[in-house]
């Protein structure tokens, strides 16, 4: 669940409430490729339930991931569209 969403440089970042309680930071791609990927401030609000597809930081004692794709509401919102398999 999403607790709050900044769009300002260098990334956009949201943070995300897991179903566990643990709150992470989700950075998106910069400026432009949110853009790109059609996720603008008015696509998702504080409260919204959504699911991360990322790259986890290399610590992970640090609870932080790059998104690749953001799911709202049945919509996906490829942030970086080359990094998603498909078979």
């Amino acid at each position: 669940t999403i607790r709050a969403i900044s769009m300002a440089p260098p990334h956009p970042t949201l943070q995300v409430a897991a179903t566990d309680g643990v709150l992470w930071q989700i950075d998106l791609g910069n400026p432009s490729q949110t853009a790109r990927a059609n996720f603008t401030g008015d696509t998702a609000k504080v409260g919204d339930a959504i699911t991360v597809l990322g790259n986890r930081h290399q610590d992970a004692s640090k609870r932080q991931m790059k998104a690749v794709r953001i799911t709202i509401g049945g919509k996906n919102y490829d942030m970086y569209p080359e990094r998603i398999k498909t078979n």
